[in-house]
C-alpha cells in the first residue's frame, strides 16, 4: 500500500490518539534507542525515538496498541488495516 508522507503523518496523530484514549501516554524523546510499549509505576507509558521515521513510529504505535489489547475496542477499519500492515511479523 503506497501511502504518502503527509497522510502518514495523519495516521500516526490517529494513532496517538486512540492510544491516549485507552489510558497510555506517548512520549517522544532523543536518544539512542527503538522504542516501545512499557509500564512505569503502574503508568501505561509509550516511548518514541523522535528522529525515527514516521513508519517506524507508527509501527511503535500499533504493536503498543496489540499489548494494550484491541480485539474489543472499536477501531475505524482503515486504521485496523494499517496497524496490521505495519506489525505484521
Amino acid at each position: 500500500m503506497k501511502i504518502s508522507e503527509k497522510e502518514l503523518e495523519k495516521i500516526l496523530e490517529e494513532l496517538r490518539q486512540l492510544v491516549t484514549e485507552m489510558g497510555a501516554t506517548v512520549r517522544f524523546e532523543k536518544g539512542d534507542f527503538k522504542g516501545g510499549y512499557c509500564v512505569l509505576k503502574e503508568s501505561k507509558l509509550i516511548i518514541i525515538n523522535k528522529n525515527a521515521h514516521v513508519r517506524r513510529k507508527i509501527m511503535i504505535l500499533g504493536e503498543a496498541l496489540r499489548e494494550l489489547g484491541i480485539e474489543n475496542v472499536f477501531i475505524p477499519p482503515r486504521l485496523r488495516e494499517i496497524i496490521e500492515e505495519f506489525t505484521e511479523i
